[in-house]
């Protein structure tokens, strides 16, 4: 049993030790043309040779080029085909063979054409309106299927009968546009190797160049050496060039002819009449050529040679303007008045200006040859004004003026109805068109304004309006008044009403709506204003059964909101708002009943206005809290930022009591956001929030840097230095001239000099006066002195003092009230006082003295004081006339005017107020008066007296004043004492010392 089963075995060995096996990798195989590829067998088992046979049973030799056979071991042979062709294709054998023993495999190869692009050029060119045949040559084996797309689109033959795709595989495009210019997409495709491969392909479309004349046809003026440019536009594709010819010479730049960069625009210099003709503007591109012809005509400019103004009165039957031109080609003549045209043939209706379609025919315009007339018919007032003739032909025209003058009598316009209240001032407003110019006169009850018993009435007057003021005392100021208006043509008269305005009607409550703290109260403004306008709203509220508590609000436009506040939370109110006008309060409205909200504890948001300042670059921003949440508001929080950025400016934290906050130095024309928080001891409320943008940054002139480099402080310097030096000029100017100011100050104090008001020695020991020649007369003045002074108390004749009076003063001069002024001023003057006083700087009263001035004078110190005081004027002595000295030389008073005596004063006498005077008499020369003082009548001796007030010093403010009232005579009082005269020339006193 066991021989039997190894037997077995040993015969199983030895058959698998004969058998061969052969195997080819890959079984098949596709090559595309061109490519190589290789083949291997392999054998399982003995075989002493392995052999390659073509698909013509012909043995693979090893040196072949194209297919090469070569043995990698005992048990593996390769096939290489390099760069396939179609004839390569067939069924390989491979055999292996051991004597007797052979194996064998085989591989079918299959050699195929790829897709291949053989002709499709890009770009591809044709001309717009040409039949496209767009090329795409494409070869493979087996053919392929071609698909057309054009922007991603796949193009459908069936559904644009322009396109068709050949059989060829050409897309052809019937009448191609240049919409159709763009990449084109040749697709191939061969289904049973899913192989797919596609081109894209340029198209181009040339368009032929259009061209179009800018002007058709050009004018230009002859002689005038100027240019004419004639200019046309071509478009096409590619951008054509474009040329000028005439008369088929091609122009180009030169003395007489420019062209521009494109050739699109040719100036012709120096445009002369044999200039004028046809050019031709050819342009060019690869589609063809186009031409446009452009005339140029040549043409004298219009200018007008006649035009007069006209003048005439209204209700005229016509006036008739004429206006002359000429030009070549002959010009059109058309009339304008406020921009209205008129021409030859139409009629015009003032009270139509948009058409001219009248029948009324007012105006009519003919024109013949180079003339042309406007008639105007039944003149009226609104004809007046400047008419404008313009003359124009095909190339320019020719503007003149000519001006109407309408002489008509006034029309009065204005506010019929005028409102105010008693004790208010209004206007009453005439306004008066005329010409010429009227005159206004304001009536009432047929009586002239103003008249002798009105008050409270003052007319102003403009060259083209006449104000009445008026402001009412009673109810019979109320009524109408009468304007009338009278110029050389005639005269207009129109009523006008002053009515009693009236407080206003009660405003409406339409809403509350309550907060914690405080109420908005919406509502209508009243129904009646009263005649004048809403000032201010007044709003009261309170507690059921407790009295009203009010706050006045201004009155705003659109106002129909208030807030009131400081109300205690879930508590019963009423409110009621009134309106004030300028009469006064009117009627309340129905109270209105609310409560407000329990507390809510966070304020509400603040509402927000903002307000531009500083020209855009700084914003204000206003708020109001609605509602505080019941618990008074500590701090209001803004922060802010532009829109365009993330980051917030550092928050700014403001009192309780703020309204509003100023942000500065801003970004120009930026827009920013802005939050603004109220926080009480609750919380924070939700911001209010609002957006502004500001303003546009101003464009700034840069300065011109002039290189000084002068600073502000340098500038400063230079000015305190020119004014210092301006001062010592004045002041040295000064002394010299008139011996005062700082030098002579110096001068007196400190170098001993004398001063122009110091006295010789000999005067001031009291030494004679007459230094020269003793026969020269004395120097007499007159003078008056004027101020209107009461008596003093008790009416009893008093001692004359510096303040009496020697007649009695005139009677002040009444004032007078103007109640006409030919100018408006901003407020009326009702009185203009006129007064017959000396300058105010004089303390002395209205009175006639004569006064003997001594030629000099020593200092208060060394010399003894004699000043002439006032004579009473009940005296009785001899005395001459009052004469008119103004002629005579004035001299200023000394600060303390002293005269040398030669004998002893009398003594003091007493005046009525106690105030003690010295007097002495003096006996005045006859050559003195018939010289010096000019006396009318006989010559008589004149006493005078030199008097000296112990409390007041006599004042004399250096006038000479004839005196009309004193009757020609004043009556001087008896006098013992003489004064030695002084010769008249000796010095006198310097005029300028008063200045030092």
């Amino acid at each position: 049993m066991l021989q039997i089963r190894d037997l077995i075995w040993g015969l199983l060995l030895i058959g698998c030790a004969a058998a061969i096996q052969v195997e080819i990798t890959p079984a098949q195989g596709e090559i595309s043309v061109g490519e190589s590829k290789f083949f291997l067998c392999e054998v399982v088992g003995d075989a002493k040779d392995i052999d390659w046979y073509s698909p013509s049973g012909e043995k693979i030799l090893a040196n072949r080029p194209d297919i090469f056979v070569s043995r990698a071991d005992e048990t593996t042979s390769i096939l290489t085909i390099y760069h396939a062709n179609v004839d390569n294709a067939g069924i390989y054998k491979c055999v292996a063979k051991n004597g007797e023993i052979e194996a064998q495999a085989t591989v079918q190869v299959k050699i195929f054409q790829k897709i291949t692009f053989q002709s499709a050029p890009s770009p591809q060119e044709f001309n717009e309106g040409d039949d496209a045949d767009i090329v795409c040559n494409v070869v493979s084996s087996p053919p392929p299927t071609i698909i057309w797309k054009h922007r991603g689109s796949k193009i459908q033959a069936a559904k644009d009968v322009r396109f068709k795709i050949m059989d060829n595989g050409h897309l052809q495009i019937r009448s191609i546009k240049k919409t159709d210019e763009g990449m084109y997409h040749c697709e191939a495709r061969v289904m049973a190797r899913g192989e797919i491969d596609f081109k894209m392909i340029k198209v181009i479309v040339n368009v032929l160049p259009t061209i179009r004349a800018r002007q058709s046809e050009v004018n230009a003026t002859a002689d005038t050496l100027s240019s004419a440019l004639l200019a046309c536009d071509a478009d096409g594709f590619p951008e054509p060039t474009v040329t000028w010819t005439r008369n088929n010479i091609v122009l180009e730049t030169g003395d007489k002819y420019s062209l521009n960069e494109d050739g699109s625009e040719l100036v012709i210099k120096d445009v002369t009449k044999v200039d004028e003709g046809d050019y031709t503007c050819i342009a060019k591109n690869k589609a063809g050529e186009k031409a446009e012809e452009v005339s140029l005509n040549v043409f004298v400019q219009p200018h007008i040679t006649y035009m007069s103004n006209q003048s005439a009165s209204e209700f005229d039957e016509e006036v008739i303007f004429t206006c002359e031109a000429s030009g070549d080609p002959t010009p059109t003549i058309s009339w304008s008045f406020q921009n209205r045209q008129f021409t030859e043939g139409e009629q015009a209706s003032w009270t139509r200006p948009d058409k001219y379609e009248s029948l009324d025919r007012n105006i009519v315009v003919r024109s013949h040859a180079r003339v042309s007339s406007l008639t105007l018919k039944n003149i009226q007032f609104t004809y007046a004004g400047q008419y404008l003739c313009t003359a124009s032909n095909s190339i320019g025209q020719d503007n003149q003026h000519m001006y109407l003058e309408v002489r008509y009598a006034p029309k009065i316009q204005g506010e019929v109805t005028v409102y105010t209240w008693e004790g208010n001032p209004a206007n009453i407003s005439c306004e008066v068109e005329a010409h010429p110019r009227a005159s206004v006169v304001w009536f009432r009850y047929g009586l002239q304004l103003p008249t002798a018993n009105s008050t409270g009435i003052t007319i102003y007057n403009t060259p083209t309006i006449s104000y009445l003021e008026i402001t009412p005392d009673s109810q019979n100021d109320f009524g109408s008044y009468n304007c009338t208006a009278t110029n050389v043509i005639g005269t207009e008269s129109k009523e006008f009403l002053l009515i009693q305005a009236e407080v206003p009607s009660a405003p409406e409550i339409q809403r509350v709506e309550p907060f914690s703290s405080t109420a908005v109260v919406e509502f209508e403004e009243p129904d009646s204003m009263g005649g004048v306008p809403i000032i201010k709203y007044k709003v009261e509220w309170r507690l059921h059964g407790q009295s009203w508590t009010g706050k006045e609000y201004d009155a705003k436009d659109d106002m129909t909101r208030i807030t009131i506040v400081d109300l205690k939370p879930e508590t019963a109110y009423e409110v009621k708002m009134s309106a004030i006008n300028g009469k006064g309060e009117g009627e309340s409205s129905l109270p209105r009943a609310f409560t407000t909200e329990p507390v809510q504890g966070e304020p509400s948001a603040p509402i927000l206005e903002v307000k531009g300042q500083n020209g855009g670059e700084s914003l204000k921003v206003n708020w109001t809290t609605q509602d505080d949440g019941g618990s008074p508001i500590e701090r209001y929080l803004v922060r802010y930022k532009a829109k365009h950025v993330s980051d917030w400016k550092p928050q700014l934290r403001l009192p309780h009591n703020s309204e509003h906050v100023v942000l500065n130095a801003l970004d120009w024309n930026t827009e920013y956001e802005i939050h603004v928080v109220a926080e009480n001891q609750q919380g924070k409320s939700e911001p209010g929030i609002i957006s502004f943008r500001t303003g546009t940054k101003p464009t700034v002139i840069p300065a011109v840097d002039s290189g000084s480099g002068l600073g502000t402080g340098a500038i400063v310097g230079i000015l305190i230095v020119v004014f210092f030096l301006l001062l010592v000029g004045v002041d040295v100017t000064c002394y010299f001239l008139n011996k005062c100011g700082l030098l002579m100050c110096i001068a007196v104090n400190f170098c001993g000099k004398t001063g122009p008001g110091a006295k010789g020695k000999d005067i001031e020991e009291g030494k004679a006066a007459f230094t020269k020649d003793e026969s020269k007369e004395p120097i007499v003045e007159v003078r008056t002195e004027e101020e209107h002074t009461t008596n003093q108390e008790g009416g009893g004749p008093t001692e004359p003092n510096e303040t009496t009076p020697l007649t009695e003063p005139e009677p002040a001069a009444a004032n007078t009230t103007s109640t006409v002024v030919n100018l408006f001023p901003s407020t009326a003057t009702n009185s203009v006082n006129e007064s017959l006083s000396t300058a105010q700087s004089s303390p002395t009263s209205e009175a006639t003295t004569i006064t003997k001035v001594a030629s000099a004078s020593s200092s208060p110190q060394n010399s003894p004081v004699a000043q002439a005081s006032l004579l009473k004027a009940n005296t009785q002595p001899d005395v001459g006339p009052l004469v008119d000295l103004s002629d005579t030389p004035n001299v200023p008073p000394l600060s303390s005017p002293t005269l040398p005596v030669s004998e002893p004063v009398s003594p003091p006498s007493s005046n009525v107020d106690g105030s003690q005077s010295q007097c002495g008499p003096v006996k005045a020369p006859d050559n003195i008066l018939n010289k010096d003082l000019q006396v009318d009548g006989p010559t008589k001796d004149v006493p005078s007296a030199l008097c000296t007030d112990s409390t007041t010093p006599a004042q004399n403010d250096g006038k000479t004043v004839k005196d009309g009232n004193a009757k020609g005579e004043t009556e001087l009082k008896n006098a013992t004492a003489e004064v030695k005269t002084v010769p008249n020339e000796a010095p006198q006193v310097n005029g300028n010392e008063s200045k030092a």
